[in-house]
């Protein structure tokens, strides 16, 4: 996508080497989404250049996202193209589709390629949240406020939110933050396995810099392999996940050989 196209999602995108960062850059909505958005997200994650290891996705100004722009339940929509309404006077499958197509903005960060973070400060909620979630690991700033705000409308979490939510707190802590559409502040996330640290705000840009370093550090194969095992790892017996293993393990060795010579 061209810049103008990105801005025009409200969308920024740079890569630095091995590291991408995604920058959400609507500051005067707190970077709120809008369907334009999950689209040009969903095309920077098919044209991201293989050497890309670690794809950073952040927020510009206080807040990471407020979620869905409000302006979508109005005529017009949050940025004069989709709306609630035109969704609503879809048929169901044609629905289903659309909503299909929104996804895709979050299910690319999950690609074994690279490993994605978000990186987290204020409010992400609703569709805020769910983006983060759809990274691989979140980094907060002490300020952070997380919340699944679907069912305060009347709906359900469908941007891909629910099952990383499941695997992180467990399906009762689960139930309970999208239902109750509760704030769960960072030190919360860090204690219920949402988050990875929690840090001072004005230290969130550095942290995030020292954990892309360190996931860049090891070969990006291992890397690759390791979150492949680690994605399918809950729907696999244990006989199946030791299957996968030496497969991956096998791959390792070979590519390791011939890196020698051998």
């Amino acid at each position: 996508m061209t810049p103008a196209e990105l801005e025009a999602a409200g969308l920024r995108h740079d890569v630095d080497g091995p590291v991408a960062t995604i920058t959400l850059a609507r500051p005067e909505v707190r970077n709120a989404q809008t369907p334009r958005m999950w689209r040009a997200l969903a095309h920077l994650g098919e044209q991201l250049p293989d050497d890309v290891r670690v794809v950073v996705v952040k927020g510009e100004g206080h807040s990471f996202s407020a979620g869905l722009d409000r302006a979508m339940l109005a005529p017009g929509g949050g940025d004069g193209q989709e709306t609630v309404a035109g969704l609503l006077a879809l048929d169901d499958e044609a629905m289903a589709a659309t909503i299909d197509d929104y996804q895709r903005g979050f299910t690319f960060l999950r690609d074994p390629r690279f490993v994605s973070v978000a990186q987290v400060q204020g409010y992400a909620v609703g569709a805020g949240f769910q983006l983060a979630l759809a990274c691989d690991l979140r980094v907060l700033a002490d300020d952070a406020q997380l919340a699944m705000l679907e069912s305060t409308l009347g709906l359900v979490p469908d941007l891909t939110g629910t099952k990383p939510l499941v695997e992180s707190v467990g399906y009762a802590r689960a139930l309970e933050i999208c239902v109750t559409a509760r704030m769960v502040g960072a030190a919360e996330a860090v204690d219920i396995g949402l988050a990875t640290a929690a840090v001072p705000a004005d230290q969130l840009d550095d942290a995030v810099a020292d954990l892309a370093a360190a996931l860049t550090a090891p070969m990006a194969g291992a890397v690759r392999e390791t979150k492949e095992l680690l994605l399918g790892a809950a729907g696999r017996t244990l006989d199946e996940q030791r299957r996968f293993e030496r497969g991956a393990q096998v791959r390792r060795f070979r590519e390791l050989a011939r890196l020698m010579g051998g």
